[in-house]
């Protein structure tokens, strides 16, 4: 890896952004689902506004990713809406991006943060399991018809 990217907080002028990174990467494996574009169209009432983070990866000027904490309460929190400019894939940032999500929930002692993936993403799997994550039973009812998986990490607080 070239240079290592810094992570900055949502700012306003971030949507288009957040939205355009991760409606790339939905199109290039999914589809965006009617959830999705909720979401991604309104970061601020959907996310920030019920007490979740959004974060932006930046490499110098350039914005190259993004990812989300979505608040469910009790310290809990969903690791979402992950996506990286196709170009820099492959390159060692979704471990950076790992480390500093985990660092992050752990310096505000939340107790738990879950996600929903799918099975045929195997990298992301991967990743998700090298930095702790672990299977759990899939709620009947999800969001996404593409969500196969549920893992959750265990803080320590």
């Amino acid at each position: 890896m070239a240079d290592s990217p810094s992570f900055r907080p949502f700012r306003s002028t971030d949507a288009k952004d957040f939205k355009a990174l991760n409606v790339e990467w939905l199109e290039a494996y999914f589809v965006v689902e009617p959830y999705d574009e909720l979401v991604l169209s309104h970061p601020q009432s959907e996310i920030l506004d019920k007490g979740g983070v959004i974060f932006m990866v930046l490499l110098g000027s350039q914005t190259i990713g993004t990812f989300a904490f979505i608040n469910k309460g009790e310290r809990c929190y969903e690791f979402s809406k992950m996506a990286l400019h196709p170009n820099e894939r492959g390159k060692g940032y979704g471990n950076l991006m790992m480390q500093f999500a985990i660092r992050y929930a752990e310096q505000h002692h939340w107790r738990t943060l879950l996600l929903y993936s799918s099975t045929k993403l195997k990298n992301s799997i991967y990743l998700y399991r090298k930095y702790g994550f672990v299977e759990v039973p899939l709620e009947t009812e999800i969001r996404y018809a593409r969500g196969d998986i549920k893992m959750v990490l265990e803080l320590n607080d």
